[in-house]
């Protein structure tokens, strides 16, 4: 009876997302509301089941036992594929409605930005649904479960994925908005300063869930110390660099009303990288100790789902981009010229990650040639990027907005200088 009713309160949830999606339909307040408490319906169900080791589901069978300490069976919950897409999606219901509560944009951007996110929200639900039910049904019952990963019985589980995925699930706010933007041709100090506020608390707590994981990591031992370079983790620290870019460019912006466009870009890409980083760790592309799944079905769902996001996006920035007015009327010896520079930084150190991490698994789709990179290459490209963004770091919040002069620079230039390369070595 549980299980039914946590179904039916996920095809609720869909039918309202969908809803949310149409023009003219506007009471999105009320369905938002709506969707989230029916969410929390179906989380709290299968958390029920879990904690009552209710073993005629499924998911609970395969991820649960009767010895469990409560805390395992709490946390074992999100401990696998379907019910991980499940409190990501939950997340995703709370965003949207804190967003539409506590937003102060202009009304109809906010709807606009409510409904874009309704069809990411359609398209998870819709994943869960019919590809990661996480209440299908076993018959006949059996006495007991198969148990829990020994590698996530650690109280790293309960608090490492929740925190990550406040993080991931919050940069798509960041690709509604930047969308709102590019359909609603402007962009004021206004709504950057909303944008930055939003998307500086998804940043903080990637940040904290990739530090939690590398804790954890470390704890473990056995996974490679605090970072090994592990494709999943790669695909955590993507959309952190960047998240991180688009925070400083959204700074600029706030400030300036400068690098508008490469704003948007990076709105775009952070959130597609986040995407990126739920089909590795979900298709079963890869082989690693943080990956859920193995079914193909479930990647080919999530590799669409990922290029109808993409190309959407992109082609909407392609065709109204230009529509976008940006005032860069500043020199590269400024804090703008700063930023711009650090934004580059990142956005190849980002590049050097992903080459890093997909080709290995292009060259196996296409030509059937297993190759491994690993922390070798890494340490020998990612970290000689790093060096010059962190000397940057100690030198452009010296800087003066729009211009400063070479003279001014030489003073601020020596401590902040040494004591980075100090940090670095």
């Amino acid at each position: 009876m549980i299980a039914q009713m946590g179904n039916l309160a996920l095809i609720l949830a869909w039918i309202l997302s969908i809803l949310q999606i149409v023009p003219y339909y506007k009471n999105l307040k009320l369905t938002l509301f709506l969707s989230l408490s029916l969410l929390l319906v179906a989380f709290g169900c299968l958390e029920y089941s879990y904690i009552m080791s209710d073993f005629s589901v499924l998911n609970v069978y395969n991820n649960s036992h009767t010895l469990k300490p409560l805390i395992y069976k709490i946390s074992g919950a999100w401990g696998n594929h379907e019910g991980s897409m499940l409190l990501m999606t939950l997340i995703l219901a709370v965003y949207n409605l804190a967003f539409y509560k506590l937003s102060g944009i202009d009304l109809r951007q906010k709807n606009l930005v409510i409904r874009l996110q309704s069809v990411v929200m359609a398209g998870f639900l819709a994943f869960i649904i019919f590809t990661s039910n996480p209440f299908i049904r076993l018959f006949p019952v059996p006495e007991n479960g198969v148990g829990l990963n020994p590698l996530l019985q650690d109280v790293g589980l309960a608090i490492h994925p929740p925190v990550l995925y406040i993080g991931y699930i919050g940069f798509s706010l960041g690709l509604s908005f930047v969308l709102s933007v590019l359909i609603l041709g402007r962009m004021d100090k206004k709504c950057a300063k909303s944008l930055k506020n939003w998307t500086i608390f998804s940043w903080s707590f990637l940040t904290l869930g990739i530090g939690l994981g590398s804790w954890w990591a470390y704890r473990e031992l056995g996974w490679g110390g605090f970072w090994f370079w592990d494709p999943v983790e790669n695909a955590s620290l993507m959309p952190w660099l960047s998240a991180t870019a688009f925070v400083h460019s959204l700074i600029v912006l706030e400030k300036r009303a400068a690098l508008k466009i490469w704003t948007i870009f990076l709105g775009i890409v952070t959130f597609s990288l986040s995407l990126v980083g739920i089909f590795l760790v979900r298709s079963g592309i890869l082989t690693s100790v943080h990956a859920f799944a193995n079914d193909p079905e479930r990647g080919v769902f999530i590799l669409f789902f990922l290029a109808f996001v993409v190309l959407s996006s992109f082609s909407i920035f392609a065709f109204r981009a230009g529509k976008i007015s940006s005032k860069n009327d500043f020199t590269l010896f400024s804090k703008e010229g700063g930023v711009l520079v650090n934004n580059l930084l990142l956005f190849v150190a980002c590049m050097v990650v992903i080459l890093g991490t997909l080709y290995p698994i292009i060259l196996q789709l296409v030509v059937d040639v297993s190759v491994s990179v690993g922390a070798p290459y890494f340490n020998s490209t990612f970290n000689w990027i790093m060096l010059p963004l962190l000397l940057l770091a100690a030198i452009a919040p010296s800087l003066k907005w729009r211009r400063d002069s070479l003279l001014n620079i030489a003073k601020i230039i020596p401590i902040p200088l040494i004591v980075g390369l100090l940090t670095f070595i």
